[in-house]
């Protein structure tokens, strides 16, 4: 009979047990479910199996919207989410991963994701993800009270399962969670944090901090009084090893709304305290500048706009975030933009580079542009940051000047055509009478004349190109025959070079053919100019299917990296002492420049100084059959 009753007596225990875990069980189950940290599972495809409310709320979905879909609908950085989900396939863990999300309402939310992979005899099963919402401390500064808001919800049921307790404190990194009872005994004390903060790795469970620390507790007593008598507070703390740390205190609540007990959670927070002070710099020296500095996304989405912006182009940040970055560029400049973010693309940053943008008012405005790639953590560019300097005052000055130098040249145009004509009469004389010296001489007279009025020319154009007044007769003409002249003319003025042509037979372009026909002379011109003990150059072509690449190939003193980078900027000259004595104004090579960008082309050069250049350009060919290959 003793036997018996002691027999229904662990049986009535057992029951009792077993309600008390089905009731903790229960009550862990709705803790998970209305928690205020976003939570969610993803499976190995990459499907959302559950999430929380919190989760759902923070991004503005539903449930059905939500859960069942592929998680790469929701970021907003497609290699983002493949690298989380490969690095947990991989048995990875994933702490304060940095990602952006998209919410329902079309919105960007930042978020610091920690998770690691939930696996069933060695199969991934799902993943246990944390999603921290660190919008406010990327865009206005971290608000400080973040954490405490979304955890204070959790109150007392947080702490009623050990391993769920501790699964939670260890999955939040750079964290020490601590509850004390109303005497201020340890109930429990998780992690990461705990070696750093002074705790080492024996059980606190039940002990007081007073045993443990006694001069500690008398210093931090008052503060457990505090969120014992109901107080909800937060401060700020710094190791002597220099960390900062934000420590949250918050009291834990029964039915009755009594403080049972207390909720402690320190949090390093010491590179985002270096974060905001860098930030709080950058933006400082953003706002004060007098130039406009602007961010965009890699499709040409404008993302920021500095005060300097607003006084550059006119309008205000409000009005320009969001839109693409072309409502700034005029419409004879559209393709600028696909050039320079292929350039960008590669890693290159674009530097000094003078062009036209519109203002808010419909005029124009003179600016220099330097762009940037923005990089992530990973060195993966992310966005493009442009800072525009109005050079208009600047443009004006070289516009005066430039309407001096075209009155000047105009004025001289007249007397070097009759100066010319005049010694070419004379020469034609004496070329008859066989005065040898006379035509020797007046032979060189008529070469710098031609030179001249070359230089007058090329001045004239460049007035013509600043004030977009430039035309263009294009239509299809042979480029062979071109070629063919302006070799001819090149090669009776230098005797000491040899022009050779190559791979430019039956070869139909579209375009300017006096324009072209500059271009080319410039190039050839410059190679002899540049090539001072002679030697061969070569005028070349390699043709594809659609298109042909033009170039011009000298074997002289060549030119440094840091000259190629402004080599095609207007009276750029390159600096070096063995052409100091070569004549010219640099401007031939802005003025090719210019002509090709009209004929939707663009200058390259490839060149390593003392062993020669290699200047190039491509044009679109016209399929046609020429008589010589019939």
């Amino acid at each position: 009979m003793e036997e018996l009753n002691e027999l229904r007596a662990k049986l009535t225990w057992y029951e009792n047990r077993n309600k008390q875990l089905e009731s903790e069980l229960y009550e862990i189950r709705d803790f998970i479910e209305n928690a205020a940290t976003p939570l969610h599972w993803v499976n190995d495809r990459g499907i959302i199996i559950w999430a929380n409310q919190a989760e759902l709320d923070s991004l503005g979905f539903a449930k059905e919207e939500y859960v069942g879909h592929s998680i790469r609908n929701f970021h907003a950085d497609a290699h983002s989410i493949e690298e989380i989900l490969t690095k947990l396939g991989n048995d990875e863990v994933l702490h304060n991963y940095p990602a952006r999300l998209k919410c329902k309402d079309g919105s960007i939310k930042h978020v610091l994701i920690s998770s690691n992979v939930f696996r069933k005899d060695g199969r991934f099963i799902h993943t246990r993800c944390f999603t921290r919402d660190i919008t406010d401390i990327v865009q206005q500064g971290h608000r400080k009270d973040e954490l405490l808001e979304k955890l204070e919800e959790s109150q007392s049921r947080l702490f009623r399962s050990e391993k769920l307790f501790k699964s939670i404190a260890l999955n939040i990194p750079n964290t020490l969670i601590i509850v004390i009872d109303k005497e201020h005994k340890f109930m429990a004390i998780e992690g990461d944090l705990m070696k750093k903060m002074g705790f080492d790795s024996q059980d606190y469970t039940g002990k007081h901090p007073a045993e443990l620390t006694p001069e500690k507790y008398e210093i931090t007593k008052y503060l457990y009084e505090r969120v014992m008598a109901g107080e909800k507070f937060s401060i700020e703390r710094k190791s002597s090893a220099g960390e900062d740390y934000m420590v949250h205190f918050v009291p834990l609540k029964n039915e009755q709304n009594e403080v049972e007990s207390g909720l402690i959670i320190a949090t390093d927070i010491t590179s985002i305290k270096e974060a905001e002070e860098k930030s709080a710099k950058l933006a400082a020296i953003i706002e004060s500048t007098d130039d406009a500095i602007i961010s965009k996304t890699l499709e040409g989405i404008i993302t920021s706009w500095n005060i300097s912006a607003e006084r550059t182009f006119g309008y205000t940040a409000e009005e320009m975030i969001g839109q693409p970055i072309l409502k700034l560029i005029p419409s004879d400049r559209q393709d600028e933009e696909p050039r320079i973010l292929s350039r960008l693309k590669s890693g290159e940053r674009v530097e000094h580079f003078e062009t036209r943008r519109l203002k808010k008012d419909g005029n124009l405005l003179d600016v220099s542009l330097t762009i940037s790639p923005v990089k992530d953590t990973s060195g993966n560019i992310i966005g493009l940051s442009k800072i525009a300097r109005d050079i208009t005052e600047r443009k004006q000055e070289e516009q005066r000047k430039n309407d001096f130098v075209a009155m000047v040249s105009h004025e001289l145009k007249t007397p070097l055509t009759s100066v010319t004509s005049y010694v070419q009469l004379v020469l034609g004389r004496l070329k008859k009478e066989g005065h040898e010296f006379g035509v020797n001489a007046l032979s060189r007279a008529d070469l710098q004349a031609k030179k001249m009025s070359l230089m007058i020319h090329d001045f004239l154009n460049l007035t013509r190109i600043e004030d977009g007044k430039i035309d263009m007769n294009k239509q299809e003409f042979g480029l062979h025959l071109l070629i063919e002249e302006i070799a001819d003319d090149a090669q009776f003025i230098s005797t000491k070079h040899e022009v050779k042509l190559l791979g430019c037979e039956h070869i139909f372009v579209y375009g300017d053919k006096d324009k072209i026909g500059q271009v080319l002379t410039n190039l050839l011109s410059n190679a002899i100019k540049y090539s001072p003990y002679g030697g061969i150059i070569i005028l070349g072509c390699q043709k594809s299917d659609t298109s042909v690449r033009i170039y011009v190939q000298d074997k002289g003193i060549g030119i440094s990296r840091a000259d190629q980078k402004r080599l095609f900027e207007r009276f750029y000259r390159v600096k070096n002492e063995k052409i100091k004595s070569i004549s010219g104004f640099g401007i031939g090579l802005y003025l090719v420049a210019e002509i090709l960008r009209y004929h939707n082309s663009e200058i390259r050069v490839e060149s390593e100084e003392g062993k020669g250049s290699t200047f190039y350009f491509n044009m679109d060919t016209i399929i046609k059959v020429s008589q010589k290959s019939i």
